[in-house]
């Protein structure tokens, strides 16, 4: 193993935790996206497998406990990020190694945005639908107006074209692909497609992001997001297609929290 996939693998360093039975990084926010950031770099040019990494919250967790087959496919992943305050919450009880902070999907492409305008690191959306998308784009375009797009398509396509859309994401080798698909297809996406993206630096998984970049779903109150109940805002929005998803993977994921955590 190369100097380049040695560093690949060990991004994380020693700023690891166990929460829910999945490694988790504890990392904060800002130093998540450094290390996105100095991934990206570090693997630019060298035709090396991307930097993965990928987010945890409650239904993550629950799904992870449940099917082995995801857990697998968590497990594959360089970096998993905490992208659910009660994981943050409850860590300074189960764990010893508390999470400093919640790093959702939301606000980190924010942050890392603002340091790839300044390292000239290029992005590649790719999900939502195509108004979404490309609404997803154009904002980011003008709030950060340094901010380089290598290329984004939507996530609604026939699995016959998957191919074509990898082979045009590894021509135009992003530094960073954001894959925003949802879980569990975001993970499948990456587990069949990354040895075909070898040039691209680093693939994040980044579930709903690209609608609320759109402007289409909108955030809760900070005040709800800090208490951990920003599920609650969200089941209040949508209840026909989150009040059964809560009510299935809450109760599973505190269980895992508290008991499979270290």
């Amino acid at each position: 193993m190369g100097a380049i996939e040695t560093d690949r693998i060990s991004g994380q360093g020693d700023a690891l935790t166990t929460i829910g039975g999945l490694p988790i990084t504890a990392l904060d926010m800002q130093a998540s996206a450094r290390c996105l950031i100095e991934a990206a770099l570090r693997l630019r040019g060298h035709g090396q497998r991307p930097f993965y990494a990928t987010s945890a919250n409650g239904q993550v967790i629950a799904l992870a406990r449940n099917d082995a087959a995801f857990r697998r496919l968590m497990l594959d992943a360089d970096q998993i990020h905490a992208d659910g305050m009660p994981m943050v919450l409850l860590s300074s009880l189960v764990s010893q190694v508390p999470l400093p902070e919640r790093v959702a999907t939301t606000d980190l492409v924010h942050v890392v945005a603002a340091m790839a305008q300044t390292s000239g690191v290029s992005f590649y959306f790719l999900g939502g639908t195509p108004e979404v998308n490309r609404a997803a784009v154009e904002r980011m375009q003008a709030s950060y107006p340094h901010l380089v797009f290598a290329g984004a398509h939507s996530g609604y396509y026939d699995a016959a074209q998957e191919p074509d859309i990898v082979a045009e994401i590894a021509r135009l080798k992003p530094d960073i692909l954001w894959v925003g698909l949802g879980v569990p297809l975001e993970q499948q996406f990456v587990a069949r497609n990354i040895d075909r993206l070898r040039g691209v630096g680093v693939i994040k998984t980044s579930g709903g992001l690209f609608d609320f970049l759109a402007g289409r779903n909108s955030r809760a109150p900070r005040l709800l997001q800090a208490v951990g109940l920003e599920w609650a805002y969200r089941t209040m929005l949508e209840p026909r297609r989150l009040l059964g998803r809560y009510l299935r993977t809450n109760l599973i994921a505190v269980w895992q929290i508290v008991m499979h955590s270290k």
